[in-house]
């Protein structure tokens, strides 16, 4: 991904498999971003067991410069004041 503004804020976006309330938090945040910046990143929980083992009953979660701001289901209101 390419660098961001230094002022921005980094958003990470865990995620599980055909999970739908991803799909549905990843657009929530695709849509916050257009009036706020802010690096997106996407991670699937399957690629660590770690993750997996910490957010399997909790996908999607969001957080924000590394601390939660929202989990399932996600309120874009919640991200919005962490970003």
């Amino acid at each position: 991904m390419p660098a961001g503004r230094p002022d921005e804020v980094d958003v990470v976006l865990y995620v599980g498999t055909d999970c739908h309330l991803c799909q549905v938090a990843r657009h929530l945040l695709l849509a916050l971003r257009r009036s706020i910046p802010f690096r997106l990143r996407e991670v699937e929980i399957a690629s660590d067991p770690d993750l997996e083992r910490r957010y399997l009953l909790e996908v999607p979660v969001v957080e924000v410069d590394g601390e939660v701001a929202a989990q399932a289901p996600v309120e874009i209101e919640a991200v919005r004041a962490a970003v």
